[in-house]
C-alpha cells in the first residue's frame, strides 16, 4: 500500500489512539507509518491484549459502524452512545484519519476503499506477536462470540475458529453465541481443544439443579511478578436472547453478589490485579463498575463498541476502568498498568484497529485459514447477485443488509409485515461487490436459523416491537439485552425511547392505515428460539434467500424502513 504524504497525515493525524506525535513521521513511508500506528511504547509491568466479537471472521472486511446508538437519560451523551464525529470529539480524532474510519460510518464508502479492509486473523496475529514481544507476559483476552458468525464457523461446529484462537494465543475466554453450538459441543472444546492452552471462564454460569460453577470462575496468573486475577463474565441473558433449550441445564445472569464474592476472593488470594474479562454489554459495564468494589478494569464485549478511550467509573471502593474492544476482529485494546506497592497505581490504554493493508499477514495463521477453508471456498465464493448499493447491519434500527432479509422474507412468503432481528454482527459490502454465499452466511450463520409465517394481531405485534424496544431503551442498563431493536418490514410506526414500558410504539400503520388491535396479519421472519420451531423444521433463511438473490441479478440500493423518532432531536447517538 503507497501512501502520498496527506493520506499519511491522516494516518498519523490522532495521537489518542495510538499515542504518537505527528512531526518525527512527516515524509515516512508506509512501512513506517505501520510502525507509527502500531508500535505503542510499553507502560508498566502488567499488560493485557483484548479482543472481542469477532464472530469468526478470519478473513479481512469491510464493517461499517453505526450512524445510530442511542442514549437517554443519564447515558446521553456519554460512551458508548456516541457516532460520528461526537466520538471522534471526544476521542480526540481528526475527521478523516485512518483511526476516525475505523471508529465511525463516516464517508464510508470513500474511506473503505482508501484504506481497504480491516480484521483478519493472520493480520491480527501479527499485531499480537508483536505487541507481546514488547510486552513479555501479556496475556490475550477473548471476551466471546468467537465461534459463531461465518458459514464455516457453522459447518466446523465451530472447529475452525477454535484452532484458530489457540494458534493466536488466546490465554482466557468467555463467552455468549459459542452456547447456541449446544452444551455439550462447549463442553467438549473447553474440556478438550482448550485443554492446558485456553481457560474458559465465567463466574456466572451455574448448573440448573445445585448451583454449582459450570466453569472456572476465575483464574489467577502471575505476570512480571505480579499476581493477576482474571475474571470470566459470560452473556448473562443467554437463555432469553437465543434458545433455552440449547442451555437448559445452565443458569445465567449477571449475580452481582456472586461477582462480588468472587472479587473478594480473588484479592484475598493475593491477587494485585483484577480485572474482568466481560460479555455483559457496555452500559451493563458501566453500571456493574458503579456497584462492584475492587475490579481494577472491566475488559467488555457483546454490544461492539469499538471504544477509544476508556471510561472512568467511581465506587465506594476506588475507580474501574471499563472498556469494549468492537467487533469482527477490527481491533485490538491495549491496558497496560504500572503497579506500586501492591496495588495499580496508573494506566494505558490503546485501542488499535487492524488495518489488513498495514499488517502484514502471518505466514502459519495464514496458512491454518487457507486449510480450514479449502473444503468450503467454492460454495462460500459463488456469486448470487451483485450488489448496487451499500449493505450494512449496525444501528439502533435498521441496516441495508437487514433491509435486504426483509424484503426477501415479505416477497417470498407472500407476507405483509417481516420481522428480522437485531443480530449487531454481520459483514459490510460496497456497492458493485457481488454478493456471494459467504456474505449471506455472514449475514445469518446460526444454529436456529427456521423461517417462519405466522398470524398475528394488531395487538400482537404492538406488544412484541414494546418487548423489544424496552430491551434496547430500559432506563436500567441491567434490563437490556444489547442487542438492536427488530427490523420491520412492511410497517411503518412511531418510536418514543423515553416513554415508559408499553408506551414506546405507536401510530402503526400498514400501507398508510392504521394497524387494527384485533385484526390477523401476515408475519413473515427468521431465527425463533421455541423448541416448537425447531422441530418444524422449516426452511433455513438462507434457503430462501439464496434463490430470491439469484432471480434478481442484481440488487438496487435498498431503502431504509426507519420509525419516526420522537424525543431523540439533538442526540449525539444518532446522526440522520
Amino acid at each position: 500500500m503507497n501512501l502520498s504524504t496527506r493520506e499519511f497525515l491522516q494516518v498519523l493525524g490522532a495521537g489518542t489512539m495510538a499515542g504518537m506525535g505527528l512531526g518525527a513521521y512527516a515524509d515516512a513511508d508506509a512501512a513506517t507509518a505501520s510502525n507509527g500506528l502500531y508500535d505503542i511504547p510499553r507502560f508498566g509491568k502488567v499488560s493485557f491484549l483484548h479482543m472481542t466479537d469477532c464472530h469468526a471472521q478470519l478473513k479481512p472486511i469491510y464493517f461499517r459502524e453505526p450512524n445510530v446508538n442511542l442514549g437517554f437519560g443519564s447515558m446521553r451523551g456519554q460512551l458508548p452512545h456516541l457516532v460520528g464525529e461526537h466520538l471522534l470529539k471526544v476521542a480526540k480524532v481528526r475527521p478523516g484519519s485512518v483511526q476516525a474510519h475505523a471508529l465511525t460510518y463516516l464517508d464510508f464508502e470513500k474511506a473503505a476503499r482508501r484504506y481497504g479492509k480491516v480484521g483478519g486473523f493472520a493480520h491480527l496475529a501479527t499485531l499480537v506477536k508483536r505487541l507481546k514481544a514488547s510486552r513479555p507476559g501479556a496475556l490475550l483476552l477473548d471476551g466471546g462470540d468467537t465461534w459463531q458468525g461465518s458459514g464455516t464457523a457453522l459447518w466446523t461446529q465451530g472447529q475452525d475458529m477454535v484452532e484458530a484462537a489457540k494458534l493466536l494465543g488466546v490465554d482466557l475466554m468467555t463467552g455468549h453465541w459459542e452456547f447456541t453450538l449446544g452444551m455439550e459441543r462447549v463442553k467438549q472444546i473447553v474440556d478438550k481443544d482448550f485443554a492446558g492452552q485456553i481457560e474458559f471462564i465465567a463466574q456466572n454460569i451455574k448448573t440448573n439443579d445445585f448451583g454449582d460453577p459450570v466453569f472456572k470462575p476465575y483464574v489467577l496468573r502471575e505476570i512480571n511478578g505480579v499476581p493477576c486475577a482474571i475474571i470470566g463474565q459470560a452473556f448473562p441473558y443467554t437463555p432469553i436472547a437465543n434458545p433455552r433449550y440449547m442451555v437448559a441445564d445452565w443458569g445465567f445472569g449477571i449475580q452481582e453478589e456472586s461477582m462480588q464474592k468472587t472479587v473478594d476472593e480473588a484479592r484475598a488470594k493475593g491477587a494485585q490485579v483484577v480485572v474482568l474479562l466481560s460479555h455483559n454489554g457496555m452500559d451493563v459495564d458501566l453500571k456493574m463498575a458503579s456497584r462492584v468494589t475492587g475490579i481494577d478494569a472491566i475488559l467488555g464485549g457483546h454490544t461492539h463498541d469499538g471504544m477509544p478511550v476508556a471510561s472512568i467509573v467511581a465506587n465506594p471502593g476506588g475507580k474501574t476502568i471499563v472498556t469494549n474492544a468492537g467487533s469482527n476482529s477490527k481491533f485490538l485494546g491495549v491496558l497496560d498498568f504500572e503497579v506500586k506497592q501492591g496495588k495499580v497505581a496508573d494506566f494505558r490504554y490503546k485501542l488499535l484497529p487492524v488495518f489488513a493493508n498495514m499488517l502484514p499477514a502471518d505466514p502459519a495463521m495464514d496458512a491454518l485459514i487457507t486449510r480450514v477453508r479449502a473444503p468450503y471456498e467454492a460454495k462460500l465464493g459463488e456469486k448470487l447477485a451483485v450488489n448496487n448499493g451499500l449493505l450494512y447491519r449496525r444501528g439502533n434500527f435498521n441496516g441495508t443488509g437487514d433491509q435486504l432479509l426483509l424484503d426477501a422474507l415479505m416477497e417470498v412468503q407472500g407476507a405483509e409485515i417481516a420481522f428480522s432481528p437485531g443480530f449487531r454482527w454481520g459483514t459490510t459490502l460496497l456497492p458493485g461487490q457481488a454478493i456471494t454465499r459467504e456474505w449471506l452466511m455472514d449475514m445469518t450463520a446460526i444454529t436456529y436459523p427456521y423461517t417462519t409465517v405466522t398470524a398475528m394481531s394488531g395487538q400482537t405485534i404492538k406488544t412484541i416491537l414494546e418487548d423489544v424496544a424496552d430491551n434496547l431503551f430500559n432506563p436500567d442498563p441491567y434490563y437490556q439485552q444489547g442487542g438492536d431493536m427488530v427490523r420491520v418490514g412492511g410497517l411503518q410506526y412511531r418510536c418514543t425511547p423515553t416513554a415508559n414500558m408499553g408506551q414506546r410504539i405507536d401510530d402503526m400503520r400498514l400501507n398508510g392505515k392504521p394497524l387494527e388491535a384485533d385484526r390477523s396479519y401476515k408475519v413473515a421472519g427468521w431465527a425463533p428460539v421455541s423448541e416448537e420451531a425447531k422441530s418444524a423444521a422449516t426452511p433455513p433463511i438462507w434457503d430462501l434467500v439464496e434463490p430470491w438473490l439469484k432471480a434478481k441479478g442484481t440488487v438496487s440500493p435498498r431503502q431504509l424502513n426507519l420509525p419516526k423518532l420522537v424525543g431523540a432531536e439533538g442526540n449525539p447517538g444518532l446522526v440522520a
